[in-house]
């Protein structure tokens, strides 16, 4: 029985140990430290056990777990993976794993040092709609990518402060950049407009409300991406990644469907009648199907296959460990400096 212990007890935390509880079996939730105590005695009392903390170091030391989980703020990451790199324990982070790439390469390079097994949560990879569009975009010559995720403004106070998130790009929208990713390969470079002035009524505002990307990918392929917090209902867009081929095109609703027009996807014969069994697969028209997922837990996949992976000592089947990841933030970050100097970045990895 493996003993972890949750850093962060806001409601990305929360998520993951009602996972965590499911896994009861293979982890014991032991320790909860979050800056405000009152969160963590929550989770104390959702996990009927454990003990809560405000110092994650005096945790640490007092109950040497084997496992930590860190869903902190992104302007939070850095000193905390350190620590728990240098006592040589395996960890799960929340995205985006840092604001600042300096910060990232270095926790990837210590982690890797010490052999860890990471995780980090892009949770979307696990779902059955994002493998079939990856096999999409496999079979097919994917030659147009437009990705959109239009929303609102959350309330956490940080959020709002691009300073303190990295932006919305960052924050949320790099699930969507994380599946183009997965799904058909890196960026090359990108080129990004910004633009405020169009939220009204929100206080402590300072990140922009809308920007568009234009991406050049390594294999010649082109796209763009829209990302908003301007929208105040959910009419105001449809966001979903579309991709385009020749002679047919994926949309992709991250957590909810995938839309197949043109032609088929190389569906096995068995695999086809077993989703159109289950309901996952939804024929709509001679040249159109869908594909839904959207009760499926990809949260609790993506946990189970972390702790799974760190009781086997086999880190091979975590579709996005913390290496991977920072490729994702490097996308990401991309885009902010072109917004900042107006010119075309260049996705560098190192």
């Amino acid at each position: 029985m493996k003993k972890l212990c949750l850093i962060g007890c806001g409601g990305i935390g929360k998520q993951h140990l009602n996972n965590l509880l499911s896994l009861c079996d293979s982890v014991e939730v032991v320790g909860f430290c979050d800056y405000d105590e009152e969160r963590a005695l929550d989770c104390v009392k959702l996990a009927k056990g454990g003990a809560a903390y405000t110092d994650y170091k005096k945790m640490l030391d007092e109950l040497a777990p084997d496992i930590v989980y860190i869903c902190v703020p992104p302007y939070c990451h850095g000193d905390i993976e350190r620590e728990v790199i240098r006592r040589g324990i395996h960890f799960f982070v929340e995205k985006p794993v840092a604001i600042d790439l300096d910060t990232a390469r270095q926790i990837r390079d210590a982690a890797e040092s010490k052999g860890l097994i990471t995780s980090v949560g892009f949770q979307c990879r696990y779902s059955l709609i994002a493998a079939h569009a990856r096999s999409f975009c496999q079979s097919n010559e994917i030659i147009y990518v437009d990705c959109t995720r239009i929303g609102n403004v959350p309330s956490a106070f940080w959020w709002r402060d691009k300073e303190l998130s990295g932006g919305q790009l960052v924050e949320q929208s790099i699930h969507q950049l994380d599946m183009i990713r997965y799904a058909m390969g890196e960026p090359e470079e990108v080129f990004s407009y910004n633009t405020r002035g169009f939220v009204k009524g929100v206080t402590d505002y300072n990140t922009d409300d809308c920007s568009v990307t234009v991406i050049k990918f390594k294999n010649g392929a082109v796209g763009t991406i829209g990302s908003g917090c301007y929208s105040t209902d959910k009419y105001s867009f449809d966001s979903k990644i579309v991709f385009s081929s020749r002679d047919c095109r994926a949309e992709l609703k991250i957590t909810d469907k995938l839309t197949l027009v043109g032609k088929k996807t190389e569906i096995r014969k068995e695999e086809e009648a077993e989703l159109k069994e289950s309901g996952k697969l939804i024929c709509v028209g001679e040249r159109t199907f869908e594909m839904s997922d959207r009760e499926e837990n990809d949260s609790l996949i993506c946990d189970r296959t972390f702790i799974e992976a760190v009781i086997s000592g086999d880190g091979s089947k975590i579709l996005s460990d913390y290496s991977d990841a920072v490729k994702s933030l490097e996308f990401a970050l991309a885009c902010n400096k072109s917004m900042e100097t107006g010119a075309p970045v260049k996705v560098e990895s190192k």
